[in-house]
């Protein structure tokens, strides 16, 4: 009896342990690569690679309870692998719902995987039913990061902070700048003052919907799949006035097209495919990248299957060849979407590999320059605030 006694009373300690290590299971089952490093690149492309001023657009890092700043073998980046991979500029992303059954066709915002997600990886009980908290402490996540990095990872929030960064790096080269972003706009709850909240925090680009409908618009994979609402026209000219950049990855096509109607301010895609490549539900139209790269926007190219339909370097630089050629290559970008349970045909440290397949492709070094990285230089640049104040609107 005492044994069946402590077997029972075993259960659910046994059951906990389990739960708690669900997230770092997952974690590995689902940013995974097709092929593990290392990555070896021709003399020629690591030496041009190094000489780049490398940027990324969308990195979903700050969902897992992986340490930014610790270098592990699973997942796609770390600080440790960007910077050994010279990564100059990341944008972080922060995810704060999705749905269960999650697909590219149609999904409800009635239900959320996030929620056991988050409870399991111990975070604040505030974020458990605030998807405004769980933007908030994806931010605090990646300021903390930041004071622990001896340097090495800074928060860009405004025009200066990045001006200063370009003006040093040369003499601290293994340092890097983080952006941070939201995967949708449902973490403002309804409410326009949130936006204001997330400004605060240090978001400067926002995407508008994620995986389902929001109170701001349709999604790509939603249900109605809309335009804009009456109150994400709000917000877009909220977001305009602080200076924030408006993300149109996962948007629907109504939403994208009411977004350019109104918007007085390049727009980006941090991640996505292009129907030109990759036909596909979120996949952008050749006239939809020629509108959006009439706004001075860019476009962040995706390295997954659905994004350009194979796993391979090959199949990223076609995508980009072909969105160079169709609307200039000014406007092309780099948009991984590493940690976003995507398998990338690599981890960061790869990335030489995409230096050597664009020089393969005919691009010269001037445009590999401005497709890793200096085309979304230019558009933070031109369109970071002035200084972290803003009037509040």
């Amino acid at each position: 009896m005492r044994k069946r006694l402590l077997a029972l009373t075993a259960l659910p300690v046994i059951g906990l342990a389990v739960f708690f290590s669900l997230p770092s299971l997952l974690d590995r089952k689902m940013n995974s690569v097709a092929t593990p490093a290392p990555y070896p690149a021709s003399a020629a492309a690591q030496a041009l690679h190094n000489s780049l001023f490398v940027a990324d657009l969308h990195d979903d890092q700050l969902l897992w309870q992986r340490d930014l700043l610790k270098p592990v073998t699973y997942g796609h980046s770390d600080l440790p692998r960007q910077l050994q991979a010279h990564v100059a500029l990341q944008v972080f992303s922060t995810v704060t719902k999705t749905p269960r059954g999650l697909n590219y066709e149609r999904n409800s915002a009635k239900s959320d995987n996030i929620t056991l997600l988050v409870m399991a990886q111990r975070w604040p009980r505030r974020t458990w039913n605030s998807l405004l908290q769980r933007a908030l402490y994806q931010s605090e996540k990646l300021q903390q990061a930041v004071a622990d990095s001896n340097g090495k990872l800074l928060l860009i929030r405004s025009k200066g902070d990045l001006e200063s960064f370009i003006l040093e790096r040369p003499q601290q080269p293994e340092r890097m700048a983080a952006i941070l972003a939201t995967e949708g706009l449902h973490p403002l709850e309804g409410q326009l003052d949130n936006v204001d909240r997330l400004y605060d925090a240090g978001f400067r680009i926002t995407g508008l919907t994620h995986f389902f409908d929001n109170e701001v618009g349709g999604s790509a994979h939603g249900l109605a799949k809309g335009g804009l609402t009456p109150f994400g026209r709000q917000v877009l000219q909220r977001l305009e006035a602080k200076g924030m950049l408006v993300d149109l990855a996962h948007a629907s096509r109504p939403l994208i097209d009411d977004v350019l109607a109104q918007a007085k301010r390049p727009l980006l895609v941090s991640h996505t495919g292009v129907e030109g490549t990759c036909p596909g539900t979120r996949n952008l139209s050749d006239a939809h990248l020629q509108r959006i790269a009439a706004t001075g926007g860019v476009i962040g190219i995706g390295y997954w299957d659905t994004a350009v339909c194979a796993t391979s370097v090959a199949a990223i630089v076609k995508a980009i060849r072909y969105t160079a050629d169709k609307i200039g290559v000014e406007h092309v970008a780099l948009g991984s979407d590493f940690n976003g349970t995507i398998e990338a045909p690599f981890d960061v440290t790869g990335l030489p590999q995409l230096t050597e397949g664009l020089l393969a492709a005919g691009f010269n070094q001037q445009e590999i320059a401005a497709i890793m990285g200096g085309n979304v230089l230019r558009l933070l640049l031109a369109n970071l605030p002035d200084s972290v104040a803003n009037t509040r609107q």
